[in-house]
Formats: structure tokens, sequence, C-alpha cells
């Protein structure tokens, strides 16, 4: 037998699919920074959230790949739901935290909320993008609350001002549940998405100038789509 030894996505991968393991690679240094700086979380959060927008304009450029769609779930998986709820145990741990031996919180109600929330974002973003995935691709509306919406609006509720923890855990509880609902939800038209995409550079770039202007505004956009979308919000034509 033959033994070939190079990477087998040599070829295989285009370069939407190379934009899409870059907005993955965002999501895990924002997992990983999220225990101990959340605001720089959320800052990367929404730069993997540009990331996932430009993958499809770079697909639309240059073609996809049978692949793309897999990575692409794949990689909404980290950078959309594991790494915003790694961000939220990151601000419990810095709202809560005093000297416990788990996360420094010695609370066990505020480390079930610090804990289990958090989870049920994970296991909500996996159970979405599986059902995406297999049902909503092509179509040019899905059911539940996006993933990347979910982030966007946790990453920049984060950014806009000093929460309490406890509203971002019931806001990330929320979340979590109206992302497996069949509510459905209408693709952003190219010029909204682009200047959704203005913003959140925006928010990266400068959170705090302009008394926050740039993450506040990201977080009304982000919560007016939320709410009015599935039923004020027009479809995109095929």
């Amino acid at each position: 037998m033959d033994m070939d030894l190079r990477p087998r996505f040599l070829g295989r991968l285009g370069p939407a699919d190379i934009v899409t393991v870059v907005n993955a690679l965002v999501g895990f240094a924002a997992a990983v920074l999220a225990p101990f700086e959340p605001r720089l979380a959320a800052r990367l959060i929404l730069l993997a959230a540009i990331a996932d927008g430009l993958d499809g304009l770079v697909a639309r450029r240059y073609g996809s790949t049978p692949v793309g769609e897999f990575v692409d779930s794949l990689a909404d998986a980290v950078s959309f739901g594991v790494a915003p709820a790694a961000m939220v145990v990151g601000l419990a741990r810095v709202q809560w935290g005093n000297g416990g031996e788990l996360l420094g919180i010695a609370d066990p109600l505020h480390l079930f909320g610090a804990v289990g929330i958090p989870a049920l974002v994970v296991a909500a973003a996996v159970v979405r993008l599986a059902m995406y995935t297999a049902y909503d691709i092509g179509a040019r509306t899905t059911e539940g609350v996006q993933t990347t919406l979910v982030a966007t609006v946790l990453a920049a509720a984060t950014l806009a001002g000093d929460l309490r923890v406890a509203w971002i855990l019931l806001a990330s509880f929320v979340l979590a549940y109206l992302m497996v609902t069949r509510i459905p939800y209408p693709d952003l038209r190219a010029r909204d998405a682009l200047a959704m995409g203005v913003v959140q550079a925006g928010a990266v770039a400068v959170p705090a100038v302009f008394h926050r202007i740039f993450p506040r505004g990201l977080l009304v956009a982000a919560l007016a789509y939320l709410l009015l979308a599935p039923w004020l919000y027009p479809r995109v034509e095929s």
C-alpha cells in the first residue's frame, strides 16, 4: 500500500474555506482568553463574526467546495457556541469570584448559573448548527436564532457597558432557547450585512470611543433584528 503523507486537505479547500478556518482559530483564541479577559474575548468573537460574513463573499467570488458547509458549521460551533459561552463564564468569574475553589466562585447557586447556563448555550448552538446543515442550507430563511447573532448580542452587550452578570446569564438562557425554536429568520441583505460588518469592525478596533458608540450601536441593531426580523424584515429574493 502506498503511503501518501501529504495533508488530505491540499487541493480540496478553497479560499472561502481558509477564511472559515481563520474564523475557528479566532474563536479558539477568544475561548482561551475568555476566563481572564472577557472583554478581549468579546472583541475576538466579533472579529470571528466578520470572518464569518467574509467567507460568504469569498465563496461567491471564487466558488465553494463540497466541504465548505461542514467546515462552516464546525467553525461556528467554536466561535459562536463555545467562545461566547466561555466569555459568559469569564464575566461570572470576574464579578462573582471571591476565592472559591472552582472559578473562584464560592456560592453554589452562582457556580451553577456560571457553568450551567453557558453549557446550554453550547448545546443549543451545536444542535442549531446541525439542524441548519441538514435542512436549511440554500434556503433564504432559517429556523431559530442564528448562532452568529447570539454571539454578537452577547459580545456587544459585554462591550457596551458594565452590565451585571445576572442579566448576561438571563439573556444567554433566553438566547439558547431561541436558537432551537422554529421561528424563521431571513438572510441579511448584502448592504445590511456590510453595514453590520462596519459597526462590528468599529467595536473590535475602538470599543470605548465616543461613549462606546460602536458596541452600543451594534447591540441596538442586533436586538432590532432579533426581535423584528421574523415579522418585518424583507426576505431576500432567490
